[in-house]
Order: structure tokens, then sequence, then C-alpha cells
């Protein structure tokens, strides 16, 4: 295969945006021209979109890719295991952040429409009723909200439900495989979560007998956890959860293939893919509102292997300095999209989750 800079410049569709490149190697080619978003810029002759993110104003360059490797990227963003055959759209937020083409948007719609394993597996959205908005949570982990999935066909480690949880504030998903739904074992897989993120305030869950039993109210009343239960008429309050249940199942589904055995060896990959994506309520991926950065995921390996190796980093102090900030920044402007998407629920229906 040719190097990467050739095909971008042999490219028939990717020649408007070499005739509009406004910077070379951060210096302005086209002083006549106001600098705005996007814009076009050759970087150590590789051809970027320069655009800004509306929220942050952040910029965000996106690698323009030639029709011969659109396809590479397309199955780097949906097909693995780390990409969890999400929907289109979050299939194009996750390509977005790092690349660009003419007709992205199309392409991607129709690859994902093609999907044999979504085809198989994916329903008709339903539409819900509007769910009942609970307190905003101002810290990570102060609220959890937890279900059960299953069962599953026996793997061969045994494993047949899954103990879901997911964080109010961030929306970061935890998932623990289960032999059984004792209350034994809920209750060592509850506590194993916690040991990874701190004891929340509140814990929501429904009002099945593995969450109702003597053992975990024990353990709430050890560390001080409220219980918080769903009503029997209203259990779209957790609506939050319902629908973390329902994509993990999916994707499951989509990765087992003729291989039942083994779904659980998927749990961590397909985690990993739902808190890569933004979040319609929030603006920001679970994972950046958590730790402060993008993860790196497929497609940043892919990206860094077509500009030949990862940009150097930063001194540790000034690393640390930054992502206290960005920590900050990021919380107060999740805190106003949801605000705005609980507004949202009360006037219709919710879509909310990875698709």
């Amino acid at each position: 295969m040719e190097d990467f800079p050739l095909e971008q410049s042999r490219d028939d569709t990717l020649r408007f945006a070499f005739d509009q490149v406004m910077q070379i190697d951060g210096q302005v080619v086209r002083p006549d021209a106001v600098l705005s978003y996007p814009h076009f810029s050759l970087i150590r002759d590789r051809l970027y979109r320069v655009s800004r993110d509306t929220q942050t104003g952040q910029e965000i360059t996106q690698l323009l890719v030639p029709k011969s490797r659109r396809e590479t990227v397309f199955q780097a963003a949906h097909y693995n295991p780390m990409a969890g055959h999400l929907g289109s759209d979050k299939t194009l937020d996750r390509i977005v952040a790092r690349f660009y083409w003419p007709g992205i948007w199309a392409d991607v719609r129709r690859w994902c429409a093609s999907c044999p394993q979504c085809q198989l597996v994916n329903q008709p959205a339903i539409p819900k009723a509007p769910l009942r908005p609970l307190p905003l949570m101002e810290l990570p982990f102060e609220r959890l909200g937890m279900d059960l999935i299953g069962p599953f066909h026996r793997s061969a480690r045994g494993y047949r439900f899954v103990l879901v949880l997911v964080d109010y504030a961030t929306r970061y998903p935890e998932a623990v495989p289960l032999r059984s739904i004792s209350a034994k074992n809920v209750a060592q897989a509850l506590f194993q979560v916690i040991s990874r993120v701190g004891i929340p305030k509140e814990i929501l869950t429904d009002q099945g007998t593995s969450f109702m039993s003597r053992t975990l109210r024990e353990l709430y009343e050890l560390l001080g956890v409220k219980s918080v239960r769903t009503s029997v008429y209203h259990p779209q309050t957790d609506g939050l959860v319902e629908r973390l249940n329902k994509t993990l199942k999916s994707m499951i589904r989509k990765f087992i293939h003729d291989d039942e055995r083994n779904w659980d060896k998927w749990l961590d990959p397909l985690l990993f893919a739902v808190r890569e994506v933004p979040q319609a309520s929030t603006g920001f991926s679970p994972f950046e509102l958590l730790f402060g950065r993008r993860p790196r995921g497929v497609l940043d390996l892919l990206k860094e292997h077509w500009e030949e190796g990862p940009s150097p980093g930063k001194n540790e102090i000034q690393y640390v300095l930054d992502l206290r900030a960005k920590l900050h920044t990021l919380g107060e402007l999740s805190r106003e999209n949801l605000l705005q998407a609980q507004e949202r629920q009360q006037t219709g229906c919710t879509t909310e989750g990875p698709s």
C-alpha cells in the first residue's frame, strides 16, 4: 500500500480540501483569508480538518481519510469488541473525534445498516414513557443504579448472570458476571465494584428478591449506603440502568455467534465501548467525565500509525494541573447538559443510550 500522504494527495474526493488549505505546519499560507472553523491544514505532509468542540472550545484535529482506507476505519470503529457494534450515531461519534472524509455520515449509516450482526440482533426502537428525573449528583459514584441481566447460556466458567451498575453523575458503567443471583453473590460483586470506585451514598434498584435480602441490607448499613427502590408503578425512574441492560444484552448477542460458552469474556471490551462514546444527556463520554481525558482506543492506534507515531507527552506536573482544570470544566458542562436533558424528558420520550 502507498504511503498515507501520497494516497491523500492522489484521492479525487480530497482535492477540494487541498485547494482550501490555510495552514502548513502552523504557518498561515492564505493571509487574505479569515482563519475560522472548520479549516484544512497540512501537518507533516498529512491533510487534516481542524474543527472546534462547541462545548469545550478545544480544537479537534481530524485526519482526512482517502477512499482506500475508509472501510478500515469503519471496521475498527464498529466491528471490533472494543467498539461493540453500536449504532450509526455512536459509531460516527467515535470516528469523527479522530477522522473525517466527505460523505462520512452517509457512509457510516450505510455500513451500519448492512452489518449482518446488527441486522440479526437489533429490534425496532419502542417509544418509552418520559423518565421521572432524580436529583442530579455532583460527584462520580455518589449514586449508583444496579440491576441484574440474564440468564445467559452457562459459560465455560459457570457464569449465567451479570450484575450491572451505572454511575448517575458520569454514566460510567460497571458489570460483574455471576454464577447465580444469590444474595451472597450479589453482595460480593457489589463490594468488588465498591472496592474500585468508592462507597456510594445511594444505590437505586428495583424491588427484585436479590436486592431485598438481609445480606444486602446489612452491607448497606455497614457502609452507610442509602437504598432507594424504584416504584412498582414507576419503574422508569431507573431508566438509565434499563437502557444499559438493553445495550449490553444486544452487544453480547452480536459477539457470541456460535460460541455461547464464552460470552462472559466479551464483557470488559464491550464495557469499554460504552465508556468511550459520548452520551446524549451529558454531551461527553463516561470515560472522559471520570478521568478528564479521552480514552486511547483502537482508532487512536490506527490514526497514530498513519501519522507515524504518537505525539510527545507533557511533563507530569503540567499534566496533573491541566487534568484538574479539565475535570472541573467537564463537570460544569455535564451538569448543564443533564439539566437540559431532564427538561426534554419532561416533554417527551427519551432516547439516551448507545444505539
